[in-house]
């Protein structure tokens, strides 16, 4: 398992990515710096520079509050802030250690995503 950090501002969050071969692909993209959009008020999303390796991966999956996902058919970043149902395509890379405070706070949000040190 993999140490993360989500950097906004001045704030950090952490998380463990799952030792899976997306989570260890994910790891491998680190580190990046997206904007997070709201989606459906349950999610922010963002782009991916590329699609990662789900190989082995089950076909759907059902997010809970502090999940970090791949949504496979777009290759985007789903970080989830609320509970969702099982969806096709969706693959669980990991799920943040702790509080969401500045994940939670509307409109785009920019952040750096790496390796924990």
């Amino acid at each position: 398992m993999t140490k993360i950090q989500f950097t906004f501002g001045s704030e950090v969050l952490t998380a463990t990515l799952d030792d899976t071969t997306a989570g260890r692909d994910f790891a491998a993209m680190l580190p990046l710096e997206l904007e997070l959009t709201d989606y459906h008020d349950t999610e922010k999303i963002a782009d991916l520079p590329r699609k990662l390796d789900t190989t082995g991966a089950p076909a759907a999956y059902k997010p809970e509050t502090g999940d970090i996902t791949l949504y496979a058919p777009w290759g985007n970043l789903a970080i989830f802030y609320k509970p969702f149902r099982k969806s096709n395509g969706l693959v669980r890379l990991g799920a943040f250690d702790g509080s969401l405070a500045p994940l939670l706070k509307a409109g785009d949000t920019p952040v750096r995503i790496e390796i924990a040190e």
